[in-house]
């Protein structure tokens, strides 16, 4: 009877062990996030619990030779317990020439998930850093460069670990182009002298970690600057000479191109000699105009004007030649002095009619002409 409550025990207590572990969801998307020797698990977790339970992981490692053993189980070590952080960090615990397995399970005070189980080798499968530091310095022209090898989580240069098989590619270029037309050199050494470079010139340098036998490479270091030493070529002296002779005579002429346009603008808007007034006149509007007859007033205006025609005037000269002629032959003809008394006369009555009648004519055309202008 004791016997068969024991059993029963143990019967229920396995079936509450295999309902926990159906029921606990497993980490999913567990990856190795690495860099030379630095390796963190990570994993993700989105499943939902009971408000009161706390979901826990746990992480371990195993060489991939004894997986093959029968009850490896004691073979596992544990680097993270019961952690709250989707991560372990297996730095230090792991060998970097090695297999190994990497596992990783949920925990809650009453059961367990399944273990989610990668494999994973340092030397094949963790990232490659760039050089750890750059130095760049110009002597005589020529650019030398100092590279230093990128470092594992101890300090101890990568390049013991990989077994001489890191190499570095370089790629320099002119400051003042694009980094796409860099020249490119591949090198086992820490040193390098860059020659048959321009002097006095800016150039720019960035290295990249390579792993040929794995094909592994890093991502590029940061760029660095310098600028060449040594005494620059003389036909860049004279190429800057003649730019430079070039921007001052563009500049005289933009000047002189600017004081010609201000000249004639002024000379347009401003001038300093006025026109007459006679063709002032044709600018002005008609309100502007001068007129005869002032609009505010209806009377009309009338100014005497005084008009000497040349006609009559030449009426009279002749006139007066024709009376000449005739009393020079009056004193020809009657030769004593009473004869030619009266006709001096008889010569001045007619010169006084004919001066009479002229000034009356005059009047006449002066009074037409007042007439017209007032009408």
């Amino acid at each position: 009877m004791k016997a068969l409550r024991c059993f029963c025990f143990c019967s229920l207590l396995l079936l509450k062990v295999s309902a926990g572990f159906g029921d606990l969801r497993r980490p999913e998307n567990v990856s190795v996030d690495s860099l030379n020797t630095r390796y963190v698990l990570r994993w993700d977790w989105p499943h939902e619990t009971a408000a009161n339970q706390t979901v826990t992981f746990t992480a371990q490692y195993l060489r991939e030779f004894r997986s093959r053993k029968d009850s490896n189980e004691k073979y596992w070590t544990s680097v993270c317990v019961n952690v709250l952080e989707h991560r372990c960090d297996f730095t230090g615990a792991i060998n970097y020439k090695i297999f190994f397995l990497l596992r990783v399970r949920a925990n809650t005070s009453q059961q367990s998930s399944g273990w989610v189980q990668i494999s994973f080798c340092p030397d094949e499968h963790a990232a490659l850093g760039p050089p750890s530091s750059l130095k760049l310095s110009s002597i005589k022209g020529d650019l030398e460069i100092i590279i230093t090898d990128p470092l594992s989580s101890t300090n101890q240069s990568m390049k013991t670990l990989l077994n001489n098989r890191l190499s570095y590619l370089i790629q320099y270029w002119r400051r003042s182009e694009e980094p796409q037309k860099a020249k490119v050199l591949e090198t086992k050494n820490n040193l390098v002298m860059l020659t048959e470079l321009d002097r006095q010139t800016w150039y720019c340098v960035r290295v990249q970690s390579c792993d040929g036998s794995h094909n592994k490479s890093s991502v590029f270091s940061d760029t660095h600057c310098t600028r060449t030493e040594g005494q620059m070529p003389y036909w860049q002296i004279f190429l800057y000479f003649l730019i430079s002779l070039l921007l001052c005579f563009l500049l005289v002429l933009l000047n002189f191109c600017f004081y010609k346009m201000f000249t004639l603008l002024k000379n347009t808007f401003c001038p300093a000699i006025q026109l007459p007034d006679h063709i002032q006149e044709l600018w002005l509007s008609d309100s502007e105009k001068p007129q005869l007859l002032a609009p505010e007033s209806p009377e009309s205006v009338c100014e005497l004007l005084v008009m000497v025609s040349a006609e009559l005037d030449a009426v009279a000269v002749d006139e007066h030649s024709n009376t000449e002629e005739q009393d020079s032959s009056t004193h020809s003809r009657h030769g004593s002095r009473d004869s030619g008394v009266y006709s001096t006369e008889e010569d001045t009555c007619h010169r006084s009619d004919l001066q009479m009648s002229s000034r009356k004519h005059r009047e006449e055309l002066h009074h037409g002409m007042l007439l017209e202008l007032c009408a």
